[in-house]
This record gives C-alpha cells, sequence and structure tokens, in this order.
C-alpha cells in the first residue's frame, strides 16, 4: 500500500491531519481487516446484447472476421484467470440473424453459452419469433437460466425465470430480468397469442423490495432500450424504481461508451445503465466495488472483439488494423462450432449475383434505402399475377447489408432472415390512407418504419406527425377504391403495430419465403444491381443522425471507454470536500 503525505511548509500539523483522514477514509472504502470495518467487495460483470444469431467470426461491413463466440470465450477465460468474481450475462435477443443459427434455432449460440460459462440471459423480443416450442427447447438446451420477471402465460406461470441470486465470496448478487412490453407490437401475433407481458415498471416494483432483503445488490437484466425520451426504456425504469444498482441492458443497440446515470426515485442513491452494441462485436465490462450493500465506485469499458479499422497503404491497397489487440480464437469451441458452418456452407454457397456497390442497412428506420426499394420491389415482382399496386415492407424485417461483390444465397438469408412470407390482400382506400398514417406515427429507429416498392410515393412530416401527398401511380388515394397490396406475412397478420392490415380481404399467402423470392428476382434482372435510391419516401423535419458516414472503416469504437465513478466516506470527508480538496470524477 503506498499512502502520500501532504506536507504544508507553513501549516505542518494540518497537512498530517488531511493525510490521516484521507488515509483512514482509504481504509474505509477498500477494508481494514478481519477486526475493522467490513471489507469491499470487488465484482466484474461482462455483458453482451443482441448478437442476434452470430455465434462465428462474421464480416460486418467490408471488415471481415469480426465478433464470434470462440473469441469470446478466450476473452472471458483471461477475465475469468485474473478475477476471482465474475459474472457474465447477456441482454436478450440471441435468436434471428446469421444462416449459422437461424438454420439450427440458435442450437450453436446456445452451444457456444453454454461452453463459455454464461450465468443468465433475459428474454429478448427477437425470442419469440420462433413458436413457443422452440423457445420451450431453448431453454432446455441452457444451462442458464432465460430471465423475465413481466411475462407470464395465460395461466399466470412464469415464461422464464424471474430472478436468481448468486453468491460470490460473501456477497449475494441478485439478478432479475425484464423484457420490453413492446413485443405485444414487435413480437410475432401467432406466437405471443397466449402469453402476457406486465408493465415492466410495475413488475419491478413488486419484485425489487423482495431481492434488497435477500442480496446486497440487485442488477436488472433487461431487454428494454436505450432511447432519448426519458419515459421509454432503461430510462424509465431507473427513473421511477428505487433499489437497482445496475441496469444491463439491450434491445436498440446502443453502443454505450460510458455509463448512463439516473438518480433514484429514493434520495442518495443512482442507477448504473450500460449497454454493450449488437452482435457481439464488442463485450462490455463493468467492475464494481461494493461495501455495505452499496456500489462505492465503479469503472467500466467496451472491449472489441476483433474489430478492425481500413488503412490504406502507401500503394493504394487497403488493409485493416484491429482495434485494440486481437482475440485468439478458443480452438474447443472452433472445433465443436465448424460443423454448422460447414453444412450452411453446403447449402448456401451457390452464387447469384453481383452487387456494383455496397446496399447498406444504416438508416433504413429513418429513411428510406435502396436496399428497402429492392425488397420491396421484389416482393411485387413476385406477385405481378395478381396486378398489385404497390408493395409495403417493415425495415425490421432486414437484417444484414448487402456488400458489393459477389451474392450468394448466405448473404441474402442473412440480410433476410426470418421465414416471412410475399402475402397479398386488397384494402379499401380508407384503410390506405389509415395505413400510411399509422406509419408516419412510427418512432424513428422502430422496426416498423417502412419500405416500399414502385408505384407509391408519399412525405412523412415528423413536425406535424403527418403522412402526406400520398400517391399510388401517381395519383391520389380514393378512399373508396379497392387497392391490391403485396405485403409479408408477419405485417399481414398486424405485426409492428400495423392492424390496419388485418382489414385486408381476398388475401393469397404465396407461402414463399421473401428471402427466395429476393434471389429470384435478382436473377430476373440479370444478376447485376446497383444501389439506388428511388426518392419513394421523403422525410420532413428529421434531425440528422449523429454519425452521418456510411462506412464501418473504424466501427465508431474507442481504444478504453471507460468512465469512473467513486463515492468517498462522506462522514469523514465531508470537511475536506466543502474545503475544495476532495472532487468526484466523472
Amino acid at each position: 500500500m503506498t499512502l502520500f503525505v501532504l506536507v504544508w511548509r507553513r501549516k505542518p500539523f494540518l497537512g498530517f491531519l488531511i493525510s490521516l483522514l484521507l488515509m483512514f477514509s482509504w481504509l474505509q472504502a477498500f477494508g481494514s481487516g478481519p477486526d475493522g470495518p467490513p471489507a469491499t467487495h470487488h465484482l466484474v460483470i461482462l455483458y453482451t446484447n443482441d448478437t442476434h444469431g452470430h455465434p462465428v467470426k462474421f464480416r460486418y461491413g467490408p471488415i471481415p472476421d469480426v465478433g464470434g463466440l470462440p473469441a469470446r470465450a478466450t476473452l472471458v477465460k483471461k477475465i475469468r484467470r485474473e478475477n476471482p468474481n465474475v459474472l457474465l450475462l447477456d441482454a436478450g435477443d440471441l435468436n434471428t440473424g446469421g444462416a449459422e443459427s437461424d438454420f439450427f434455432k440458435a442450437k450453436p449460440d446456445i452451444e457456444g453459452y453454454n461452453y463459455i460459462g454464461y450465468d443468465a440471459m433475459v428474454l429478448g423480443n427477437h425470442e419469440f419469433d420462433n413458436p413457443m416450442d422452440v423457445l420451450e427447447r431453448q431453454m432446455t438446451q441452457a444451462r442458464f437460466p432465460f430471465l423475465s420477471a413481466n411475462i407470464r402465460t395465460r395461466e399466470g406461470n412464469y415464461v422464464g425465470t424471474p430472478y436468481i441470486i448468486k453468491q460470490f465470496n460473501g456477497l449475494k448478487v441478485a439478478v432479475f430480468g425484464l423484457t420490453t412490453k413492446e413485443t405485444v407490437i414487435t413480437g410475432n401475433p401467432e406466437h405471443i397469442k397466449d402469453v402476457v407481458f406486465q408493465d415492466e415498471v410495475e413488475a419491478a416494483r413488486e419484485l425489487v423490495p423482495l431481492l434488497r432483503r435477500e442480496a446486497d445488490i440487485v442488477i436488472a437484466l433487461t431487454h428494454l432500450g436505450v432511447y432519448e425520451d426519458p419515459s421509454r426504456g432503461s430510462k424509465r425504469l431507473a427513473a421511477q424504481v428505487s433499489g437497482i444498482d445496475l441496469i444491463v441492458d439491450g434491445n436498440s443497440h446502443t453502443r454505450l461508451d460510458r455509463t448512463i446515470v439516473i438518480p433514484a426515485p429514493d434520495a442518495g442513491r443512482e442507477t448504473i445503465i450500460v449497454q454493450a452494441w449488437k452482435y457481439g462485436l464488442v463485450m462490455g465490462r463493468i467492475d464494481l466495488w461494493i461495501r455495505h450493500r452499496e456500489v462505492i465506485n465503479y469503472r467500466m469499458k467496451l472491449i472489441p472483439i476483433n474489430l478492425k479499422r481500413a488503412v490504406q497503404t502507401s500503394n493504394g491497397k487497403v488493409t485493416y488494423e484491429f482495434i485494440d489487440r486481437q482475440i485468439p480464437e478458443d480452438p474447443e469451441l472452433l472445433r465443436r462450432l465448424q460443423p454448422y458452418v460447414d453444412k450452411v456452407e453446403a447449402f448456401l454457397s451457390e452464387n447469384v449475383g453481383y452487387a456494383e456497390g455496397t446496399f447498406w442497412t444504416r438508416y433504413q428506420r429513418r429513411r428510406e434505402t435502396a436496399l428497402g426499394d429492392l425488397v420491396a420491389d421484389a416482393a411485387l415482382w413476385y406477385m405481378r399475377k395478381f396486378n398489385p399496386d404497390f408493395a409495403f415492407e417493415n425495415a425490421g424485417a432486414i437484417r444484414a447489408d448487402l456488400p458489393k461483390g459477389p451474392i450468394n444465397k448466405k448473404t441474402i438469408f442473412d440480410i433476410l432472415p426470418f421465414d416471412s412470407s410475399a402475402v397479398v390482400l386488397s384494402l379499401k382506400g380508407k384503410d390506405v390512407l389509415t395505413l400510411f398514417d399509422y406509419a408516419a406515427q412510427i418512432q424513428p429507429g422502430a422496426g416498423g418504419f417502412p419500405q416500399v416498392s414502385r408505384g407509391v410515393r408519399f412525405t412523412i412530416d415528423r413536425a406535424t406527425g403527418e403522412c402526406k401527398e400520398i400517391r399510388i401511380k401517381g395519383k391520389p388515394v380514393d378512399p373508396d377504391k379497392t387497392y391490391v397490396v403485396v405485403t409479408n406475412s408477419y405485417l399481414a397478420s398486424g405485426g409492428d403495430g400495423y392492424k390496419v392490415l388485418l382489414q385486408g380481404f381476398d388475401r393469397f399467402d404465396s407461402s414463399t419465403p421473401q428471402r427466395e423470392i429476393l434471389v429470384a428476382y435478382i436473377k430476373h434482372l440479370g444478376g447485376r444491381i446497383r444501389p439506388e435510391v428511388a426518392d419513394r419516401i421523403r422525410v420532413l423535419h428529421e434531425p440528422e443522425p449523429v454519425d452521418t458516414k456510411e462506412d464501418y472503416s473504424d466501427c465508431g469504437v474507442r481504444r478504453y471507454a471507460t468512465v469512473v465513478f467513486q463515492r468517498l466516506d462522506i462522514h469523514s470527508l465531508r470537511g475536506l470536500k466543502r474545503a475544495g480538496w476532495v472532487t468526484r470524477p466523472g
């Protein structure tokens, strides 16, 4: 232990007194032996969220070989060797993404999580992309609990496990789960019809007092989301429920380089919020120091999982260098996952075309994109024998970029991983107007934002929340006319809140998955496609996103994104704080 003694030339006694008080505070904060004040516990929490079916390394935009469970396993093993108390959590949405996962209903992901030794995962909204029997099978396969304290069957039974309590050398840690109630809107209606989602704050208020009596600290493992609006997501939970020390969050794919700290309703406490982006591109780490059942200090950072930045060499070629350090892949886990990769490659290796530029998904939940146009046009073309007026898709159905270069079936599967099929239905003009009015109400960033085919144009005014200047085949919508609309089976059943589509009549479900339709359409176009936005959707008064770059050359992850919060002993140091000798770093 190193102590620094302050010596004042004019007032040595005062310098000695200040040093003595600082030493006393240090001992109180970090323990002083078996007969002194209670020792401080150090807990390391590792966290991921929204991994969306990425069990093996993958290409992120143009960046090759990022993420993957084998590299994550190596990192976790290293941290566990260095720290005796490690808690490993995932904040939901394990399902729906890459072909290596979706082909096997997330079996490789769960096998990898079992191998790594996850302690718990919360149920995300995409855990309900599959029928309930698939979710039940996944929970059986997992050697860790799927948490959620606010989802029950209609008979009143929890779908998952509401909470767990872990013990670490005398420290008791309660972890409870919460799933966004918005799943009622965003979830597949057929799969969630027999479950009930309780309000997240209501469920937490019932459970947290019990957990505070049983544990030293309480962690909420949530799939709620971080939003600017404080009345939504994890900010709402932190502001309205007392007694939560830490929220490990998911759902919004937010890269929190720094913690969010929300004052709790009861004075004197605060709640920390963290979230670790998406797809396993990073792993979050937050170190907590706990004394007297209170977090007195913490430090967090995001650790890149083999992320790279593009570097142009002197001869003009582009190469990639690691952001932070390279993480080797765990050879045993790599061996276990390889059979899944081999099966997918054998089935989806066929080339179907060539992209002359990258079709980006970035901002597709805020504005029209070339990829959204392509998917909608493909559906319209496929159902052409019904003479449809236009096709209407949700941006949330499109899950990956279409990179420049050769296109194989695996790429298409990654773009459209859902099993939704193309559906044609008829709507009265008044219902078409309702459809677009609802689309204008979709919050920027939500999966329900529309992407449409040729044959329709409209304007969304964010200032008024209105949909204006709707034109179908160049003409205003006639409320009394019947229009033929192509959509996907998810929206046709009222998904993303589009209940107006339930009014559709003369329905026909093609039973053909949209990914197969897109493959056929690319071949129909001759195989070569170029990214072009057709100006079908205008958005007025939409603030520009902070990051407007449409490339992933840096991936935007800082080498060390660390924020330190320290609460020193307030009784022994009160006088020093008033004098300005002790400040609160942040």
